[in-house]
C-alpha cells in the first residue's frame, strides 16, 4: 500500500494550550478539520456536564481530537526518525486520521446522552465516515479505500493491530490527550504527566507498541494520573448529579413522546431520535446549541416533571447526595414506597448510582488478549507486562472501588421529611443549607 501523505504547501498550525502548537502538514488531514462534521465538535463539550462541577471545563471535543492527532504525529514522527523498523509506514495517514476523526459520532453532552438513548458514538463515527458526507468525500480523495481503512481501526478491527494500538490501548494517544487537558481546564493537577518522556519511550515491536524499561517510572505516573482524575474529576459526585438529571430529562421526553404528549417545542431531529431512527444527516444536527436551546423551552412545558427537571439543569439546581457503602434492594423498594406514599415520585424524585473504574488491568497467564496490557522492553528485547515489574502499578491492579450514591431533590424531601418511616428518614442528611 503506497503511502498516501500529500503535503500542504505551507505547514498549518494550531496555537493550543496543552501542546503548544498542533501541526498540520498533511493536505489531507487540513481538509478533514475544514469538513462540517469535524467543526461540528466545537459544539459539543468534552467532558459533558462537568463544566457545572468545574467551571473552567468548557474546553470541546474539537480541541480534544486535534490534540490526539498531534500526539499521534508526533509518535509517528519519532518512529521514523529512529528508522524503526516494525513500524509500517505506509499507514502513516490511516493512523493520523483514525486519531483525528476517533471522536467524530460524539452526542450533545458526550457519554451522558450515549447512556440516556444506548447509542455507541464509535458506531455513529464509523457511520459518519463511511456514509455520504465531506468526511467520506475528504478520505476517498486520498485513496478509494481509506475510509474503510479509518474505520476498522474505529472499530477495533484493521489488520495492522499496531495501528489500533497507537489509538485505542491501555496507554493511547487519545488518553493521554485527555488526562493533559482535561487536567488543564478543569484547574487540577492529578492528570499532570510527562508527555514527552512517555512519547520518547515508546516502540514499535513485534506488531503492537511497547514501553522501553527505563520509562516505566513515567508510566507509572500516567497510571496513577488516570486514577486520580478518574475519581476527583470524572466520577465527581456532583457531576454525576447532574448527568443523572440530564438523563431524566430525555427519559421523561421519551416517555411524553411515546405517550402522544402535545410538545410546545420539538425541533427536528428530536423525533427521530425517540424513535430510534435517526440518519447520519439528522444525527449530525444534534449539538448541545439545540438541546441547550430545546430545555431552555422545556423548562416552561405544562408537564410539571420534565419543566422542574430542565429548569433545575439550566439554574443548577442539581440532586443532593448520600454515600453509602452497601443498600440492598428491598430498602431501596422501601425508599421508592416511601416516597410514593409522600407525594414524591419514586423513580424521579430517587436515584442510585455506583460508579467504578479499573484502571489497570494485569495480564494473567491463560489470558490470551495481551494487546490490551502495558508491555515494557528490556534487556535483549525482553517484554515483561508492567505490574509485574512495578510494585505501584501492581497495587493499583485490579482495584475496583467505588460507593453507592443516593441522589434526591433536597427541598421536596425536606419538606416531607417528617412523614416518612424513621428508617427511611434516617438514611438521608436533611438539614438546611
Amino acid at each position: 500500500m503506497p503511502n498516501d501523505i500529500k503535503p500542504l504547501r505551507e505547514e498549518k498550525v494550531f496555537k493550543d494550550p496543552v501542546h503548544n502548537y498542533v501541526h498540520v502538514q498533511d493536505r489531507t488531514i487540513w481538509s478533514l478539520i475544514n469538513t462540517p462534521e469535524f467543526q461540528r465538535l466545537r459544539r459539543i463539550r468534552q467532558l459533558g456536564t462537568t463544566y457545572l462541577t468545574f467551571h473552567g471545563a468548557e474546553h470541546s471535543r474539537f480541541s480534544h481530537s486535534l490534540g490526539v492527532y498531534e500526539i499521534t504525529r508526533r509518535i509517528i514522527s519519532q518512529f521514523e526518525r529512529n528508522n524503526y523498523p516494525d513500524w509500517p509506514v505506509e499507514e502513516n495517514l490511516v493512523a493520523m486520521c483514525a486519531a483525528l476523526l476517533h471522536d467524530l459520532g460524539h452526542g450533545p453532552f458526550s457519554h451522558s446522552i450515549e447512556e440516556a438513548f444506548h447509542m455507541d458514538h464509535e458506531d455513529w463515527t464509523c457511520k459518519i465516515i463511511l456514509g455520504d458526507t465531506d468526511v467520506n468525500r475528504v478520505l476517498r480523495e486520498a485513496s478509494p479505500d481509506l475510509p474503510e481503512r479509518v474505520a476498522s481501526v474505529i472499530r477495533k478491527d484493521y489488520e495492522k493491530k499496531i495501528v489500533v494500538n497507537l489509538i485505542t490501548s491501555p496507554l493511547d494517544a487519545d488518553r493521554m490527550d485527555y488526562l493533559l487537558r482535561d487536567a488543564y481546564f478543569t484547574g487540577v493537577n492529578y492528570g499532570t504527566i510527562d508527555i514527552d518522556r512517555i512519547l520518547r519511550m515508546l516502540r514499535p515491536y513485534n506488531g503492537r507498541i511497547v514501553v522501553k524499561e527505563s520509562g516505566m517510572h513515567a508510566v507509572e505516573d500516567y497510571l496513577m494520573a488516570r486514577y486520580q482524575m478518574y475519581w476527583q474529576v470524572y466520577f465527581h459526585p456532583v457531576t454525576r448529579s447532574s448527568e443523572i438529571i440530564l438523563r431524566q430529562i430525555f427519559r421523561r421526553a421519551g416517555e411524553l413522546y411515546r405517550e402522544g404528549y402535545a410538545f410546545g417545542f420539538l425541533p427536528q431531529p428530536l423525533p427521530s431520535l425517540f424513535e430510534d431512527d435517526l440518519t447520519v444527516k439528522q444525527y449530525l444536527k444534534l449539538d448541545e446549541s439545540l438541546i441547550q436551546t430545546t430545555f431552555m423551552q422545556w423548562s416552561e412545558e405544562p408537564d410539571p416533571i420534565l419543566s422542574e427537571l430542565c429548569c433545575r439543569f439550566l439554574h443548577r439546581r442539581l440532586y443532593k447526595y448520600v454515600e453509602v457503602d452497601y443498600i440492598d434492594n428491598e430498602t431501596i423498594e422501601e425508599i421508592r414506597s416511601s416516597f410514593a406514599e409522600v407525594g414524591l415520585h419514586p423513580e424521579y424524585d430517587f436515584e442510585i448510582d455506583f460508579p467504578t473504574d479499573l484502571p489497570y488491568d494485569v495480564f494473567r497467564p491463560n489470558d490470551s488478549n495481551r494487546g490490551s496490557q502495558i508491555l515494557l522492553l528490556g534487556k535483549q528485547d525482553k517484554l515483561r507486562e508492567i505490574s509485574e515489574v512495578s510494585d505501584i502499578i501492581r497495587s493499583i491492579s485490579g482495584l475496583q472501588r467505588g460507593k453507592n450514591h443516593l441522589y434526591y431533590p433536597h427541598h421536596k424531601l425536606a419538606e416531607v421529611i417528617s412523614k416518612l418511616p424513621s428508617k427511611i428518614a434516617s438514611i438521608f442528611p436533611i438539614s438546611p443549607d
